[in-house]
């Protein structure tokens, strides 16, 4: 799938390179390899602006995502920017009312309410797989708890170094790696600098596989995308939803009830059901239409 086939146009995105390596899939690239893909407080915003486009984009149903070079996936939050503007701050607290000019807008020293590169913290509507090549620290470990599915490259390393930097995980992956690998894991990895490798993190239930090589991790991710997005747009879109309520409501029957709320009647008077349906009593494969939800 190329471009052109695409209804609308992305927002720009200096930060990040796309590309559509399989039918409805969107590859998103961080491209910051000589700072490890770390990332600036801008580059939040331009990302969540970029997975919101992707939620209404038609052709578009899977996003993958993967760093840039061969080194990191993403070491986090970019700390030369943080201690850029902590030195602004520390001179404007001696008096020096010039350095005020030099802070930026207040609104931009935040992430947005999706949280690290707009998917810690996202609910969105489409599924997003990440493809770790590398060190993912940090605000990179939380962008991975963020998304749907983990396939890591055998060179991939997990961390939240946070506390070793007078810091803690806020973009919402203390929660969710509570969530997947346990208390006493998530302890051990917030609280002790424990990085875990990408068998680890597999065996945790936190990745979902290691891939074959490292230079097969993203091909093996936009394999999977392409798997999810060759099913019901529709589909895939409520099963989402019923498994994130799932995961962030206490009570299993009120996540059910969420999601049928939400979503059952749509989906039942979708055309994408009845395609689906027909197909299999004619034996055929589906050509299903852009969802509507």
């Amino acid at each position: 799938m190329t471009s052109n086939r695409l209804t609308s146009q992305p927002p720009a995105t200096p930060t990040y390179i796309l590309t559509y390596p399989a039918p409805y899939v969107l590859l998103i690239t961080i491209n910051r390899p000589k700072a490890m893909n770390s990332l600036p407080y801008a580059s939040h915003w331009e990302a969540d602006a970029l997975l919101q486009w992707f939620d209404a984009e038609p052709s578009l149903r899977v996003a993958v995502i993967t760093g840039g070079g061969d080194k990191a996936f993403c070491a986090g939050q970019d700390l030369i920017e943080q201690r850029d503007i902590a030195n602004i701050r520390e001179r404007i607290a001696k008096g020096d009312v010039a350095a005020k000019k030099e802070l930026p807008d207040r609104r931009t020293l935040t992430h947005p309410p999706s949280g690290f590169m707009g998917v810690s913290r996202r609910a969105g509507k489409k599924p997003v797989i990440a493809a770790v090549n590398g060190w993912a620290m940090g605000g990179g470990f939380e962008i991975c708890l963020g998304c749907d599915m983990i396939v890591a490259s055998p060179k991939a390393t997990f961390g939240l170094p946070e506390a070793m930097r007078g810091l803690y995980a806020g973009a919402g992956g203390l929660s969710r790696l509570v969530r997947l690998a346990g208390m006493t894991i998530a302890s051990e990895i917030a609280m002790s600098g424990r990085f875990l490798s990408a068998q680890e993190a597999a065996q945790y239930q936190i990745a979902n596989r290691v891939s074959k090589t490292h230079e097969s991790c993203v091909p093996e991710a936009v394999e999977l995308a392409a798997k999810v997005a060759s099913l019901s747009p529709d589909a895939i879109i409520v099963t989402r939803h019923g498994l994130r309520q799932s995961w962030e409501t206490a009570s299993v029957e009120r996540a059910s009830q969420e999601t049928e709320l939400r979503h059952g009647a749509g989906l039942r008077d979708g055309e994408n059901i009845g395609i689906g349906l027909r197909a299999f009593a004619e034996k055929k494969q589906p050509k299903w239409v852009p969802s509507k939800l």
